[in-house]
This record gives C-alpha cells, structure tokens and sequence, in this order.
C-alpha cells in the first residue's frame, strides 16, 4: 500500500544492512576501550541506529534526543527545538550522534556545538543519509552511508507527516503526494 506512493527506491534494505556492517566494523575499531554514547536522534534515526549497534562489537552507552526542526513539512523550518534532552551527563565522554539523514545540518551543528560546549571528549557524526545539495550550514558527517541527490526520501526512519517511516528501505516520495 505505501509502495504506490514510491517514486523509485533510492537505498534498498541490503545496502542499508550491508553499510551498518562496514560501519560498525570500522567504529568497534575506533571506539575499542572508550566506552562511547551513542546518541539516536529520534525519531527518524531508530532503525538505522538499531542496525548499526548490532555491528558494533565494543561496549557501547545508547541514548536518545528529541529533537524538531520540521514541524510537518517537508522542509526544515530552521528552528531547533530539544524537546528531550539526553540523561547523563557527557563531560569527558565520547558522543557519537546517529542520524537518518544530514540534510540542512542546522540540527547536528547545534547540537555538536551544544556537546563541545559541555565539555565532551569528542563529539562525531554519523549518518545514513547525507544530502549536501540541502546544506544551510557548514557541517559534515564523520561517517556516512550514502550520499544522495536533493529529492524527498522515506522509509528507513525517515517520515513526511510521521507516516513511511516503516518502509525497509529509502525511497523517493511522488511529488503529489506531499505537494497538496
């Protein structure tokens, strides 16, 4: 039924799996022994963060942050609002943010800004989705998946109005359906 809404299929789900375990193979590496946070950045980051973690073959902390800048549309209205904010203090941690997708960066840039200014040990990026073309600020991410064209993906996380989301995979949404 949410097929008929799919313009074409952008990423498909063995991609996906196949990039979380070359991801998580290279931060097992990079994080043995620091014990990092992973952050989800909910609600769009939850199926790529929970594929990721299970590559990840090191003692990982998971949290999550609430954080909106859509509000319904289909693009970013600039305004960061935390709605929830993480429960553990992070100074002297490693904080590693997971994210569906960067598209404007206005979202990870204040929140690497908000962590750095907490004094964390190291703050990092990675992401599913990178579109650059979308790019309001200057931020990149510190691991991506794939990079893709300016178009309006769902799927995998990634919602238009909280449905699609449940999609396997990520897919270009038909222009009509979110142009009325």
């Amino acid at each position: 039924m949410l097929e008929q809404n799919i313009k074409k299929v952008l990423v498909s789900h063995d991609e996906i799996v196949v990039a979380a375990q070359q991801l998580g193979a290279q931060l097992t590496a990079e994080y043995e022994g620091k014990n990092p946070i992973l952050v989800g950045i909910l609600k769009g980051s939850i199926p790529f963060m929970a594929e990721l973690i299970k590559h990840i073959d090191t003692h990982i902390e998971l949290d999550f942050m609430l954080v909106s800048s859509y509000h319904g549309g289909t693009a970013s209205s600039g305004v960061i609002n935390i709605i929830k904010d993480l429960d553990k203090d992070v100074e002297g941690r490693h904080i590693l943010f997971v994210e569906d997708i960067i598209d404007t960066g206005q979202t990870l840039k204040t929140l690497r800004d908000m962590f750095i200014e907490r004094k964390a040990a190291s703050v990092k990026i990675a992401t599913l989705l990178d579109k650059p073309e979308g790019r309001t600020v200057e931020i990149e991410a510190d691991y991506t998946c794939f990079t893709i064209p300016n178009e309006f993906v769902v799927g995998y996380g990634l919602d238009f109005d909280e449905n699609y989301r449940n999609l396997p995979y990520v897919g270009v949404l038909k222009e009509e359906v979110y142009s009325n």
